[in-house]
């Protein structure tokens, strides 16, 4: 009975199932993936934090969402990095670190649609009330935004998480890339249909609220926008709007690919992919987006690497 519980706290972990003959392809493309994950968003949080002219909402509120795609990249990719080149009946990992790994996952998801929630707000009072952005849009407005979007994600992913830890453990084998809250409560033999209840309650409402506050945000932007005359007003508009729709779709479709999956489970292989896609797509093409789509940031780039040539 000893030996069991010693076991069951080691679990062997399926991760990322490549070819020998792929292992060195998939490791250099993941790595250089993640290199390019990593500087992105330092160099982007970095150039915001130290230029007080970016000081302003909309570049904060792209702090957040960095620090967030930094954040949920780290907590994955290293991971499987480290496994490509270990056979699969040898990938080990404690039950604590697979506990804290799929909170990391699940807080990373839950954070990127609070955070362009707020975004939408800020892109909504910048466009349908100009007059009263500075006021409605103050710095310490901004920072408890910000704190109320990564506690609820941070509160909502606990109670998920808890009720999976919470269950007793017969299984020690983990069938999925890295560690998620479906890993933790399949590890069960109990009933997990308070599991079910909350997690169906928990992606209801994370997305509902998302799509639809987003969905609502963007329908009275396109109003103001269609019913003023001013160009400079909807060139504005349509610059700023589209790189934040644009964030939001990938990260939508990401998530939603891998949720419709779980429903076909002769697509297992399918949906593993597409769960480590979510973790690797959004933070880099994020990168991206905000860096080289947003002229104020891109001329500080530019200006940067110049300097340093």
């Amino acid at each position: 009975m000893e030996n069991t519980t010693i076991n069951l706290d080691i679990l062997q972990l399926e991760g990322l199932k490549v070819s020998p003959e792929s292992s060195v392809p998939a490791f250099v493309l993941l790595l250089l993936i993640y290199t390019f994950i990593v500087m992105a968003n330092i160099s982007l949080v970095t150039l915001i934090t130290t230029h007080k002219s970016l000081h302003e909402p909309m570049y904060l509120l792209f702090c957040n969402m960095s620090i967030n795609d930094l954040f949920g990249a780290t907590a994955i990719i290293p991971h499987l990095l480290s496994d490509i080149f270990v056979p699969v009946s040898e990938r080990y990992i404690s039950y604590t670190d697979c506990v804290i790994e799929a909170f990391c996952a699940h807080f990373y998801a839950s954070s990127a649609h609070t955070i362009l929630m707020i975004m939408a707000f800020d892109r909504y009072v910048a466009i349908c009330n100009p007059l009263r952005y500075s006021t409605l849009m103050t710095h310490r407005k901004v920072v408890a935004l910000s704190m109320s979007a990564w506690g609820v994600s941070l509160l909502m992913v606990a109670i998920l998480i808890y009720l999976s830890v919470r269950l007793s453990r017969c299984r020690w084998v983990v069938f999925n890339p890295f560690c998620d809250n479906a890993s933790l409560f399949n590890l069960s033999c109990e009933s997990v249909l308070i599991n079910n209840i909350y997690g169906l309650t928990y992606t209801v409402v994370l997305l509902g609220s998302s799509i639809g506050s987003v969905t609502l945000t963007y329908l009275k932007i396109a109003i103001v926008c269609l019913s003023s005359k001013n160009k400079s007003l909807n060139n504005k508009a349509l610059q700023t709007c589209t790189t934040h729709l644009a964030s939001y779709m990938i990260m939508l479709a990401s998530g939603s690919i891998v949720i419709i999956l779980h429903r076909f489970p002769h697509l297992s292989s399918h949906r593993k992919l597409a769960s480590i896609l979510l973790h690797v797509v959004s933070p880099a093409m994020n990168a991206v987006i905000y860096g080289l789509q947003i002229k104020t940031l891109r001329d500080k780039i530019l200006i940067l690497f110049t300097r340093m040539k």
